[in-house]
């Protein structure tokens, strides 16, 4: 499968490490497939907590392949964030989809799913279907 045939992903986290960590997680999980685009957009510009808009686009604009751009969001304001950047319409790259999974879950499942060639879609899903993952 060819790298510009996969969905990118963009995690958002209100923490730069904790960002670059669970895209490492992930990316370490998805084993033996195909190298996904992954992008980190933790903290602010200043390496403090919280979101930035700018570093958020940047990740996005990274990650596209003209496949579809999976965006996973820890907290509420990096979710108010991303719905501002796609409200503004040329912010993000077409296909740029907010995702509501959970945040480490989610994004092992994306990565792994976008590592088989999974569409948006099929992407979007199985980050989804990570809510219904039990541990007990």
């Amino acid at each position: 499968m060819a790298d510009d045939k996969l969905v990118g992903i963009v995690l958002v986290s209100h923490s730069a490490q904790v960002a670059a960590s669970v895209a490492e997680l992930a990316r370490g999980l998805a084993g033996g497939g195909a190298a996904v685009p992954v992008a980190p957009a933790g903290g602010t510009e200043g390496g403090g907590l919280g979101t930035s808009a700018e570093l958020i686009a940047s990740a996005a604009a990274s990650v596209d392949r003209g496949a579809g751009v999976a965006v996973l969001t820890d907290l509420g304001s990096a979710v108010l964030t991303v719905k501002a950047l796609l409200a503004e319409g040329d912010e993000l790259p077409e296909g740029t989809r907010l995702v509501d999974a959970p945040f480490v879950e989610g994004a092992v499942a994306a990565v792994v799913t976008a590592s088989t060639g999974a569409d948006l879609d099929a992407v979007e899903a199985a980050a989804g279907e990570a809510y219904t993952y039990r541990k007990v």
